[in-house]
C-alpha cells in the first residue's frame, strides 16, 4: 500500500511533467498527447510512477530512420545516443531501443524505432530538509504568511514547501534530461548525415 508521501509526491511529479510537456509543446512543435517535435524528431514524455521509493518516468525520441540508410545505421545511431546520454550528470537507469508498429488506418503499418530512456529519482533526493527549515525560519522572522501557498494535501507550511520543491526538482531535472536528449540527437544526426 502506498504511503501518503508516495501518493503526494507522485501527484506533484505528474503535475510537474504535464506542465513541462506543455512548455515543450509551446517551445517546439506540438503533437498529440504528451509528444512534441523538434528538428524532424518526435519526443515523448511519459506520466511518472512511484516505484519503491523513486519517481520514474520515460523520455523517448524517434530515431530518424527516413534519413538513415538501413538497419546498421539505426543501430549505430542508437549506440551513439546511448553513449552520449550515459555521460550526463542525471543518467537514465535504462536506455533501450524500442520498435513500435502502428496500424494507423487498418490497411497499412508504420514501423518506427525509438530511443527510450528511463529516469529514476529517489523521493528523498527531491527536496532538502535543511532548505525547508531555513525557508520556514526566514518566513517566520519576516512574518511572511503568503509566501507558501496552501497546497492541497499538505497540512503545514513545511509540507507545502516540500511539495513545491518536489514539483520544481522533477520539472528542472526532466527539462535537463529532455534538452540533453535533443542535444544528443542533434549531434549524432549531424555526424551521421554530414
Amino acid at each position: 500500500m502506498a504511503t501518503l508521501k508516495k501518493i503526494l509526491f507522485g501527484q506533484f511529479a505528474g503535475e510537474s511533467l504535464t506542465s513541462l510537456v506543455e512548455e515543450m509543446q509551446k517551445k517546439y512543435n506540438p503533437k498529440k498527447g504528451r509528444r512534441f517535435n523538434h528538428a524532424n524528431i518526435t519526443y515523448e514524455v511519459s506520466r511518472p510512477g512511484v516505484v519503491d521509493d523513486n519517481i520514474q518516468f520515460e523520455i523517448s525520441s524517434k530515431i530518424p530512420q527516413d534519413e538513415l540508410k538501413g538497419n546498421h545505421d539505426m543501430k549505430s545511431y542508437f549506440k551513439e545516443i546511448k553513449k552520449l546520454v550515459s555521460k550526463e550528470k542525471h543518467k537514465p537507469v535504462s536506455v533501450e531501443m524500442e520498435n513500435i508498429v502502428l496500424d494507423s488506418k487498418k490497411d497499412s503499418e508504420k514501423e518506427r524505432d525509438y530511443v527510450k530512456l528511463l529516469y529514476c529519482y529517489p523521493l528523498d533526493d527531491l527536496y532538502d530538509d535543511k532548505d525547508v527549515t531555513a525557508k520556514i525560519d526566514q518566513m517566520s522572522q519576516e512574518n511572511i504568511k503568503e509566501s507558501t501557498q496552501k497546497i492541497k494535501g499538505s497540512l503545514t507550511p513545511q509540507g507545502s514547501l516540500v511539495l513545491q520543491m518536489v514539483k520544481e526538482t522533477i520539472q528542472n531535472n526532466a527539462r535537463e534530461n529532455i534538452e540533453q536528449l535533443i542535444s544528443a540527437n542533434k549531434k549524432v544526426k549531424a555526424e551521421m548525415m554530414g
